[in-house]
């Protein structure tokens, strides 16, 4: 159970941006982007240990839908179709305490494997 409760989820007319804010006052502006490369889904941190993998050309993927999951998570569709994912509040509060270090190290990743943000290719 988190600690910290949501007060409002905001998607930008963009549609390129999640603002989060909670209940302690904090608010947190997360990119698109960052939620897809980092969604906590099955496809993308696979079913176990090492199994992770680098999803490449997402930099303009857009939001399209937010759902509540009980009253714990949303889950959030973008319009490459995946919408998999469970955010918990505090999977999206430690996005937004540590979202710049999470997105540096997928960067990194993607320069180990040759991939771009801007240049879709089958994850790995």
């Amino acid at each position: 159970m988190s600690e910290f409760w949501p007060t409002e989820l905001r998607v930008s007319k963009d549609r390129h941006r999640l603002t989060v804010t909670f209940d302690d006052g904090a608010s947190f502006d997360l990119s698109a982007e960052l939620l897809r490369v980092l969604s906590p889904s099955a496809e993308v941190q696979g079913h176990g240990p090492g199994q992770r993998v680098t999803v490449p050309g997402k930099r303009n993927v857009q939001i399209i839908s937010v759902q509540p999951t009980g009253n714990y998570a949303v889950r959030i569709g973008f319009d490459d179709f995946h919408d998999t994912g469970i955010y918990t509040w505090t999977y999206l509060r430690e996005l937004g305490e540590k979202g710049g270090e999470l997105f540096g190290a997928y960067e990194q990743e993607l320069a180990d494997k040759g991939m771009s943000r801007d240049k879709s290719e089958k994850p790995r």
